[in-house]
């Protein structure tokens, strides 16, 4: 990443100011209105909460932790078909209980959903066909006092370059699990592959692997550890915290694989990166904004690691990369019911926010608490989970607007 003043790898120059990180806030953004003919909402009998495209983008999978497609009250996947239509098909459901987030392996053999302490492993070749087999196991690791007293709370997975390990934040213990995902899958999931946990904050959520497969960046939402015995749900309200974690020390020593800590605002929830790596993408949910930390100064320099930061709307959740890494889209959840405040897609300019400029281009439409969010490989269009609108939303985001200003029809010098 850049020095101050200097221009990063994607072109955009980098603001010289040192900022601080947000305190929390219910105070949003003001934007324009940008216009939803791209945006189509699709009913769901289930409350979707990850989504996954496949490699070659003629499949997505979606979880449902209870009421899916699967017609049961414990959930499961639903498996949509891409034909090219503006709205993905529903073609398949498979019974799973409890599947939050979910993520492919990058040879595209399976796909992986957060549950209990671990993950449950499905083949997505019987997904696809429909197989009565598509539910293979589970990866996960042995209860101990803390998972049965607070519960494992799997929320998110991620899987290393190659394929190697599997990671999944344990929101209600405070830890990420590491699995030998090959081991695992070589045994016929017999063997879970537990290898052990990582450390982090209280209620560890997202994660996103590096591009180039050295680290692992995963998000807290309150700074400090679970007690060994006792715990409980965190507190709305309080400064988390962004990690970096030694990708090759996690899958041998997982205890001693934190390598750096800084704050990220009030409860950061989710986590991405830019395509090269070079700055990291984080939302704090209770500071309503979108953060981006230097990847090298988090190693270096972390107190000067905040590079930019934008408001957007009430409670930000999902965040995904679009138009080349030049926009990002946050899903702004609105979770909490916040007075005078509405659940929508925030469009964030990539340049402009880097460069310390306005930002923040508008707002799309979005059903109640937008969640996850997956691009298709065309990068044409965005599917979200809004989870309790029970829907599934296609967004066209070929055409995004570049950045308007807080009143509508007001263009802004942003990029």
């Amino acid at each position: 990443m850049p020095t101050p003043g200097a221009v990063s790898r994607t072109g955009a120059a980098v603001r010289t100011t040192t900022l601080r990180t947000p305190g929390c806030s219910t105070a949003t953004a003001r934007g324009a209105r940008l216009p939803a003919a791209g945006v189509k909402l699709s009913a769901l009998p289930g409350d979707p909460f990850g989504v996954a495209v496949t490699a070659d983008g003629r499949w997505s999978f979606v979880s449902s932790p209870v009421g899916s497609n699967a017609g049961g009250s414990g959930g499961g996947i639903s498996v949509f078909a891409n034909s090219g239509a503006a709205v993905p098909k529903l073609v398949h459901s498979i019974p799973a209980s409890g599947v939050l987030g979910v993520a492919l392996t990058h040879d595209g053999r399976y796909l992986l959903a957060a549950n209990g302490t671990g993950a449950k492993v499905f083949s997505v070749w019987q997904a696809e066909q429909g197989g009565p087999h598509a539910l293979l196991g589970v990866v996960t690791n042995r209860p101990t006092s803390v998972h049965r007293l607070l519960g494992g709370g799997a929320i998110e997975v991620a899987v290393s370059p190659g394929d190697w390990f599997a990671f999944v934040s344990l929101e209600d213990s405070g830890e990420i699990a590491v699995f030998n995902l090959r081991h695992a899958l070589a045994s016929g999931l017999r063997a879970t592959g537990f290898v052990g946990d990582i450390p982090t904050g209280i209620a560890p959520v997202g994660m996103a692997v590096a591009p180039d497969g050295r680290w692992l960046y995963a998000t807290s939402e309150i700074a400090g550890r679970l007690a060994a015995v006792g715990g409980g749900a965190p507190l709305r309200g309080a400064a988390g915290t962004l990690s970096v974690i030694s990708m090759s020390k996690a899958e041998t020593d997982p205890a001693h694989s934190v390598v750096a800590t800084v704050t990220a605002g009030c409860s950061p929830v989710r986590v991405i990166t830019s395509a090269d790596g070079s700055v990291v993408w984080v939302t704090a949910r209770e500071s309503d904004s979108l953060l981006a930390f230097s990847a090298a100064r988090l190693l270096t320099d972390p107190a000067q690691s905040l590079i930019a930061r934008v408001e957007v709307g009430e409670a930000p959740v999902g965040l995904a990369l679009v138009d080349g890494g030049q926009r990002i889209v946050v899903a702004d959840s609105n979770r909490f019911g916040q007075n005078g405040a509405s659940s929508n897609l925030a469009v964030v300019n990539v340049p402009a926010a880097l460069a310390g400029k306005p930002a923040l281009a508008g707002y799309l439409p979005a059903g109640g608490f937008p969640r996850q969010m997956a691009l298709e490989p065309d990068g044409r269009t965005l599917l979200v989970t809004n989870f309790t609108s029970q829907q599934l939303e296609t967004v066209d985001v070929a055409n995004l607007p570049l950045c308007r200003g807080p009143a509508a029809g007001t263009l802004a010098r942003c990029g």
